[in-house]
Parts: structure tokens; sequence; C-alpha cells
């Protein structure tokens, strides 16, 4: 019966095709895409409509309508839904539609503004048309922006909520801004939940990392509901320890071990002490309890007295920051030790702005950034649980 049914379908895109020519592309393409995604969800359930299956994990939802634009016009599908999933697993979103739609617009804006601000050379005019079409106005990308703006202004000012463990980190990127290219900075704040799952609380962008964007980010995330949170981690970032000690006073703070095993290079008088050193921090880092972590570090700091004065003054003065994870359950320390987290978030992140390369605005880098990160968040908020904080266990 399946198989007739797609012969059918296939017939009737074919049809398309033979009756309107290139003008029935649009139609043969979402007959044909309709039917690809019914696939998928039947490859997805691990069954087909109505059949009774113990490998079964969900069942289909019916559809949901969404216009998709495409370089053949606007494309109206059927989204196959599910519901009832088993625990654990996935939620489903068909492969044949391009994940990322949202931070896909917010490249092409990106790009576009670039284009309508002179700010551009040919090669980026050229990408611009192939991405955003040859009627590429700053009417129409004021247009597209605020329409995205919205949308985006939305996602960063929802509430939060009881929120135990929280990373901050900041990136740059370049700007236009008063006939210079300057470096902006990009705070973020990560969070894992009362639920154990991770979401972006939010960003923010500035001119700088000073005390005061810190402050008035982190006192943007308690006003929107930010409560409970037990232990920050970050790395020192200029700025944040004044803004996180007069918005969060009294919360632990966690400084990221791995920026601290590579600050540690700065110490070493010789390279071939490296190694050795590496290896000494490591072993204080990995320690059973906090209790070997401190016995461990003074035998270190005592290890390079001598040899290494300096080294052994800043491990004395700047590891103990490293050790506040200790003060968690064992289950929680590897997730929340350093910020390696965010940093994929970031590598994500760049993965899209360095095809932008150079916004021409603070607003601009602000959209796409939001973009990325809003569409990551989403992905961890619906998936598994990051940390177990019932009993411990990562």
């Amino acid at each position: 019966m399946a198989h007739q049914e797609d012969n059918t379908l296939i017939e009737a895109a074919l049809e398309a095709l033979k009756e309107e020519g290139l003008e029935g592309m649009g139609k043969a393409i979402r007959i044909l895409l309709n039917e690809a995604m019914k696939h998928e969800r039947a490859s997805f359930l691990r069954a087909e409509p109505h059949e009774r299956s113990e490998a079964r994990r969900g069942y289909g939802n019916g559809y949901k309508p969404k216009t998709v634009q495409s370089r053949i016009g606007a494309l109206e599908l059927q989204i196959p839904q599910v519901r009832d999933l088993v625990a654990g697993t996935e939620r489903f979103y068909p492969n044949a539609l391009e994940r990322g739609l949202r931070s896909e617009r917010a490249l092409k804006l990106a790009i576009a503004e670039m284009y309508v601000q002179g700010v551009s050379t040919r090669k980026v005019a050229a990408i611009t048309q192939e991405l955003c079409g040859a009627d590429v106005s700053s009417t129409s990308v004021s247009r597209a922006a605020k329409l995205l703006d919205k949308e985006l202004s939305s996602w960063r000012s929802r509430p939060l909520g009881e929120t135990p463990y929280l990373v901050l980190d900041a990136r740059y990127e370049k700007v236009r801004h008063g006939g210079s290219v300057i470096d902006c900075a990009v705070l973020i704040a990560k969070g894992v939940r009362r639920d154990g799952k991770r979401s972006i609380l939010g960003v923010s962008v500035s001119l700088s990392e000073a005390e005061v964007h810190w402050r008035e980010f982190l006192e943007s995330l308690l006003k929107r509901g930010l409560r409970g949170v037990r232990m920050i981690t970050s790395d020192d970032h200029a700025g944040l320890g004044a803004a996180r000690r007069a918005t969060l006073s009294g919360v632990p703070w966690q400084r990221c071990q791995f920026h601290l095993q590579q600050n540690a290079g700065a110490y070493v008088p010789k390279q071939s002490m490296r190694e050795s050193v590496a290896r000494d921090i490591k072993s204080i880092f990995t320690a059973s309890d906090r209790t070997h972590a401190d016995q461990r570090l003074r035998e270190i700091v005592g290890k390079y007295k001598k040899s290494a004065p300096q080294l052994s003054e800043w491990l004395e003065n700047a590891l103990v920051e490293g050790l506040t994870v200790f003060n968690l359950p064992a289950g929680h320390r590897r997730m929340l030790r350093t910020t390696n987290g965010l940093e994929r978030l970031n590598r994500e992140i760049k993965r899209r702005t360095r095809v932008a390369s150079l916004f021409p605005n603070e607003e601009s880098l602000l959209r796409l950034v939001t973009a990325v990160i809003a569409e990551v968040s989403e992905e961890w908020e619906t998936g598994r649980i990051y940390i177990n904080l019932e009993n411990g266990a990562a």
C-alpha cells in the first residue's frame, strides 16, 4: 500500500513538472518534501502510522503548516509532529528542513547591512545577492531586521528562575564604530537549571568588558528572575570580579581550571619545566577531595620555591581560586570546573560570525549572536539532563 502511495506522489510531482515546466518546480518540491518528512517521522518513531510495534518510541501527532522561503519561491509545507516520546528520546525535527533558520536569517541580515551601509567589497555584494536576492535595499533590510529583532528581544527578556549553577564568559567580535574597526565584547551567561538541564540565560554586547558592562548584564539577569545560584564559574575577566561581588555577593566563585593551567605558562622560567608543572597542577585539580587538593597545592608550592619563585608565588595565590568546585558533590565537579562548555558554544558562534567578519554596528552583532545561542539553548532545554541535581551524579 505504501509503495502505491509513493508511486502516486511521484507521479503527481512529475505531472506538475510536465504541465507547468519550471513554474511547477515549487509544487513538485513541496509534494516530495512533505512525503520525505512523513517517511522520516516513521523512521524516527520506528513504526509506520497505525502500526503496532514494540520498538515504537512515540506517536504521530498530525501536521503543522509552515511556509519556507526557498530559491524557487515560498513552499507551503506540512511539518509532521510527534507526541508521547519515550523518556530520553530527542525531539523530532525533519532533516529535510534546515535547522537554524533564525540564525541563517540573522547572518543574511548582517551581510546585507554591510552591503547597504557601504562597508562591503564586491565579493560581499555578490554573496549578498546570492543569499538575500538581488533587491537589497536599506528599506528591505530595516524591515526584516525589525521583525527578527522583536522575536530575539522577546527571547532575551524571557523570565528566568532557580538556577543553581551559573557559567559566565566573554568573547570579542569586530564592529565598525565611528569610522574605525574595534573589538566589541560579547558577554554570555549559561546556567544549569533546577531540572538539571542547561540553558543560555542571556547575552549582552558592548564596546568594552569593563565592570559597568558586566554589572549591568548580571543585574538584568536578576531582574528577570535569576535566583538560587550556588556557584559561579568563569575566567578572571576584567571587571567581572567587582561586578560579581556587587550583584551576587556571597555566591562562591570557581575560577576556570583550564585557563588557570594555561596562565601558569607565563610563570614557568624554563621550557623544560612546562610538562612537569602542567602535570603537578593537574594532580591538584584531580584530587579526590578538597583536603587532598590543599595538601597537594602546599607540596607543589614548596617544590618550586627555589627553582621558580615567581611560579611558586602565583600558584599559592591563584590556584586556590580554582578549588571551589570541591565543595560540590563529586558528580557535579567535572561539568563545572571549567568554562569549556561555553568555549564550545563560542566556537559555534564563531562559525557563523566569521562569514560576516565585520559587523556594521553593535545591533547587528547582537542579532546574530542571539539567534545562534537561542537555537542552541532550545536544543539543550529539550535534550537530556546535564547534571542530576537530585542525587549528585553527573
